[in-house]
């Protein structure tokens, strides 16, 4: 049976593996047809920037951002973070701080990085 799924991104992929990471874990569950939503905290963000020349694994996340942006994976932002670096070309929306706590209790399972 399908889940609702919340995959929560915040550790800064400048300095570590796991956010690239979890990112194909989201993909492969959004493949698995689970009801899949990524939120982007902190320096998060950068995972959809423009410049991504200083993410760790940016080889492999280049390889699995076509997939994320056709499949229209989800992505919530915080509102209040600066949206001039994050492409427009994902499905994202930027929510208050407890938009984002109700939607991550409203969830079926939690997966935070």
């Amino acid at each position: 049976m399908a889940k609702t799924v919340a995959v929560v991104i915040r550790e800064d992929p400048r300095r570590t593996h796991r956010p690239v990471e979890a990112l194909r874990i989201a993909l492969g569950l959004v493949a698995g047809n689970h009801a899949t939503t990524v939120v982007l905290l902190n320096e998060a963000a950068r995972l959809l920037s423009e410049d991504t020349d200083d993410v760790v694994d940016v080889e492999i996340l280049e390889k699995y951002l076509p997939s994320i942006q056709q499949l229209e994976v989800p992505f919530v932002l915080p509102e209040f973070i600066d949206r001039s670096g994050v492409r427009t070309d994902f499905a994202v929306r930027y929510e208050s701080d407890d938009t984002i706590r109700r939607l991550l209790q409203s969830m079926d399972r939690t997966l935070v990085f």
